[in-house]
């Protein structure tokens, strides 16, 4: 039997609502090890009652710089289509990418709403739109709405528009120190933390809800499906999913979602 690579598994139900310092109800965070199942983790002692989505990428940079071996599941898009590369000429570089959307989108600015740039009071979004027409092949795959389609329910616009920024983030705070999966390569070094993309309704409605409200139970089954295969020996399937060879180039740049295979 293969040894889990992690010792702790984080689930975040994120949301792209206000700004990024207002206290969000619908931001949940989950975290179990290997031993226990997930529990809600609360937010720093502080005047918000929830977490904000500052504060949760200021406690992700702290948690990931340690030595435990982490995996975190965050469900909003970790990129863009190809087909936006290509109309707003841009190298398929997804630390470029992050650098150049983050210019255009600062979604990670005080007093911010992503509707802010949305409607060109603030950004110059406009010169960085895409269709919601255009789709990942992820998203093709698992039958999951575009990163730019706005303004529907079940729509992950908003929350992948308010937290790229926050990825750029982590990996300028993080460096070397975690995998951002699968754009540092579709395998995870051994003893190394990571972090991936992951769409909780996989599992959300086979999974019982006991009291959790939604935003809870889709970060609560994140956490348990990544302990789950991590500690049942499959998580390396899913970490190298099944697509034609000319796939695993764009997929490198558009990103993927952990459990599409």
């Amino acid at each position: 039997m293969t040894h889990p690579a992690f010792q702790r598994y984080i689930g975040i139900d994120y949301s792209g609502a206000e700004t990024p310092d207002a206290s969000l109800k619908g931001l949940r965070v989950y975290e179990a090890s290997r031993e226990s199942e997930p529990v809600e983790v609360e937010p720093p002692p502080s005047p918000c009652k929830y977490w904000t989505r500052r504060g949760l990428a200021e406690w992700l940079a702290e948690q990931l710089s340690g030595d435990v071996p982490t995996i975190v599941g965050i469900d909003h898009g970790f990129s863009f289509p190809l087909r936006y590369f290509e109309v707003h000429w841009l190298e398929p570089d997804w630390p470029t990418f992050l650098d150049d959307f983050q210019k255009h989108w600062p979604t990670d600015a005080e007093h911010t709403y992503v509707d802010f740039i949305r409607l060109g009071l603030m950004g110059e979004g406009e010169a960085r739109s895409g269709s919601a027409r255009w789709r990942r092949i992820t998203e093709e795959r698992a039958g999951a709405k575009s990163v730019f389609h706005f303004d529907v329910p079940g729509s992950v616009a908003k929350s992948t528009h308010a937290g790229l920024p926050w990825l750029r983030y982590l990996r300028n705070q993080l460096c070397e120190r975690v995998h951002f999966w699968p754009f540092d390569g579709w395998e995870i070094p051994a003893g190394k933390s990571a972090l991936g993309e992951v769409y909780p309704s996989f599992w959300s409605k086979s999974t019982p809800r006991e009291r959790r409200t939604p935003d809870q139970h889709d970060a609560y089954v994140a956490a348990a499906w990544l302990r789950q295969v991590d500690t049942g020996g499959s998580l390396g399937k899913f970490l190298k999913p099944d697509m034609l060879p000319g796939e695993y180039p764009v997929a490198q740049v558009e990103g993927w979602i952990l459990g599409v295979m």
